[in-house]
């Protein structure tokens, strides 16, 4: 009984220290708990659609945590985790005439279509809040959600939203000069 109280105790302490720290966060420790890939890709693609880097950067993270290769049981594929229909109509509304569904693994290809995406949700939307909310339950719930009055409704979606704006937080002070942002 005895080793299992120091047991629960080591447990709980190193917990708290691994919050403490993940709430302090130093600049060191996010870069290796979040790291940053496709940075030059990240940073021109949002650019161009007039996006945050560090957005861009929080539903890489948060969609596929930076792998290329990511596929979900629903389809979605790639960094930024679009599904081939909707990648498709990117590529017709953006001049694209060879679009394959593999093109998706591509990780410019994907971050340019994500970035696309993205600002074409703030277009419709113009709130973080809700852009991120369509990109995760999709436009029809946000849509019905807006035309009845309501917030979010999903539990998961909400969450998704706090987690990706945090992400957000985190990408532009720890990868600030990765992503264009000047310091001073």
């Amino acid at each position: 009984m005895k080793r299992l109280f120091w047991l629960v105790a080591v447990v709980a302490v190193a917990a708290g220290a691994f919050a403490y720290v993940d709430a302090t966060s130093p600049r060191w420790y996010e870069r290796i708990r979040y790291p940053l890939r496709y940075s030059e890709y990240v940073r021109v693609h949002a650019r161009e659609r007039g996006l945050d880097p560090a957005l861009v950067a929080a539903v890489i993270y948060q969609e596929s945590k930076f792998r290329s290769d990511a596929k979900s049981s629903s389809g979605a594929i790639g960094l930024m985790q679009l599904t081939p229909s909707t990648a498709h109509g990117i590529a017709v509304r953006t001049g694209g005439d060879a679009f394959h569904t593999n093109d998706l693994y591509d990780p410019e290809i994907n971050i340019r279509y994500g970035s696309w995406y993205l600002h074409n949700l703030f277009v419709k939307y113009g709130s973080e809040q809700l852009v991120l909310a369509a990109y995760n339950a999709g436009q029809g719930n946000v849509d019905r959600w807006r035309a009845e009055g309501r917030p979010i409704q999903f539990s998961e979606t909400k969450a998704y939203v706090a987690r990706v704006e945090h992400l957000q937080h985190v990408y532009r002070r720890a990868w600030a000069s990765d992503l264009g942002y000047r310091s001073g």
